[in-house]
């Protein structure tokens, strides 16, 4: 019997799906939230090599969430070249200095002093790996456009398999949004349709790293439901 039809036209395929048993499902959901408990957000890399093939699983994992008629409206630029790493790491302080020094007002300011991080941005050019996301308003295919839905859902949730994605390989991550980050355009050479989403290092932890002693909300507070 084939597991494949047509629908209005469209192929189809029948859905692959592994059935579990309850215990299973919360043995599996419990073991999923210990690890994605224990990501952290780092700002202190190693420069220790990451081969590309990890990267590319990654990206390839990323790849797979939904977006709005599966246009898959992202570019993942995978920076490695320290010069233009350099040339991003510039760039981005300048913005980020003018961002403490004036655009932030004092609560926001305040509010970071938790975390320890200020305009100085050396990670750019310590982790081996900078993923930038760009966000593609629209397609360009033979010179025209090609409309796309949903853009900054689909590569919100591009972008979140793609943290999960670098936890789960054994990397670690920071989510790191210049403003403005249009110099990542020019920088990158980057088509009229994208835009900067994310600026992402990726990497091994430093020798020695503390990270901020915060507390997650728990479930009541971040939760409601309705039965």
């Amino acid at each position: 019997m084939s597991n494949k039809k047509t629908i209005d036209g469209f192929p189809f395929k029948q859905l692959t799906f592994e059935k579990r048993t309850s215990e299973e499902l919360l043995q599996k959901a419990e073991t999923y939230f210990k690890s994605m408990n224990n990501r952290r957000t780092v700002r202190e890399f190693s420069d220790r090599p990451v081969p590309i093939e990890v990267i590319e699983n990654i990206l390839k994992t990323a790849n797979t969430a939904p977006s709005g008629a599966n246009k898959q409206p992202w570019t993942f630029c995978v920076v490695s070249n320290p010069e233009l790493k350099r040339k991003i790491r510039e760039a981005a302080e300048i913005e980020e200095k003018e961002n403490y020094d004036g655009r932030m007002n004092e609560e926001w300011r305040e509010e970071l002093k938790a975390f320890g991080t200020n305009w100085e941005k050396p990670f750019l050019e310590i982790a081996p790996y900078l993923i930038i996301v760009f966000k593609q308003s629209y397609a360009l295919k033979d010179g025209k456009k090609e409309q796309h839905y949903y853009v900054n859902e689909s590569v919100g949730l591009a972008c979140g398999f793609l943290l999960s994605a670098i936890h789960q390989a054994g990397l670690v991550s920071l989510t790191h949004t210049p403003s403005p980050m249009n110099f990542l355009c020019s920088v990158l050479n980057r088509p009229m349709n994208e835009k900067p989403f994310l600026l992402i290092p990726v990497g091994y932890p430093a020798d020695e790293v503390y990270v901020p002693d915060i507390e997650r909300k728990n479930l009541s507070q971040f939760s409601e439901f309705y039965s």
